[in-house]
């Protein structure tokens, strides 16, 4: 994980001039029973992440998607997201949210095709002028809700 993490704190420096208001999570969110943390391998590699965590009782968040540079494109960020999702249904969430920036092209196309959608500013990126926040709402127990 850290391999990967780090890459996204140097991608954020380089697209942003900073990490962000985000920051990096303490692990121990990721555990279970309410966090999981998905890293996928190609060729015995590590090359793209994303982590849940509990945001309250009903609602999970989305922290630390990232997909190096060379497995882009390969559809390997749909299937880390989908496996929060999953992931998050399991644990009984109803909602998901995430933080993203106006910066990230990439990932703003995954969320919005992924169901995702605008919502109010939360949390430290309340005043962060690059935040996008969004949110989807699932059903417990791998229901998608229409």
């Amino acid at each position: 994980m850290r391999p990967l993490t780090d890459a996204l704190a140097d991608e954020l420096l380089e697209r942003y001039g900073e990490v962000g208001p985000g920051g990096e999570p303490n692990p121990q969110v990721f555990a279970p029973p309410d966090g999981h943390f998905v890293v996928a391998l190609e060729d015995e590699r590590a090359v793209a992440c994303g982590g849940l965590v509990r945001y309250d009782d009903r609602e999970g968040e989305i922290r630390r998607m990232y997909v190096a540079p060379s497995a882009r494109g390969s559809g390997l960020g749909r299937k880390v997201l989908a496996a929060l999702e999953d992931a998050a249904r399991l644990r009984g969430y109803e909602w998901l949210r995430l933080e993203t920036g106006d910066h990230q092209p990439e990932a703003l196309g995954l969320y919005a095709s992924a169901g995702f959608e605008p919502m109010p500013s939360y949390g430290p990126y309340v005043n962060d002028p690059h935040s996008i926040c969004l949110q989807k709402r699932i059903a417990p127990g791998g229901v998608p809700v229409e």
